[in-house]
């Protein structure tokens, strides 16, 4: 559990960086030619990974669009050429394959 809320709290905040536009964020996803409104949309997309991955019967599409959203993130950081950031990133998204295989793994067991 404490993973789940980390991972969702993460996904969260991310999400939420990217729908107030903080200049970090606008800065560096405009780089990679992403408009206003897409970096919007990402962190919509993150926002509700989040969300849904905190609550038990969405958990695993919460945490696959999670999932993706942090892969996303690090790919970039990594074409960007900041190798130690991205591999510092990558640990977010190991987390959350990690819920999606116990989330599923619990579910296989209740059936």
């Amino acid at each position: 559990m404490l993973i789940v809320a980390v991972v969702a709290l993460l996904s969260i905040a991310a999400g939420l960086a990217k729908v107030m536009q903080t200049e970090q964020e606008m800065a560096f996803l405009q780089s990679f030619g992403f408009s206003g409104a897409l970096v919007i949309a990402f962190g919509v997309v993150q926002l509700a990974g989040g969300v849904l991955l905190a609550l038990p019967k969405t958990r695993i599409p919460g945490a696959v669009l999670a999932a993706a959203a942090f892969a996303v993130s690090a790919l970039l950081i990594f074409i960007g050429g900041n190798w130690g950031f991205g591999l510092l990133s990558t640990i977010p998204v190991a987390l959350t394959c990690l819920i999606i295989y116990q989330s599923a793994k619990n579910t296989d067991n209740r059936s």
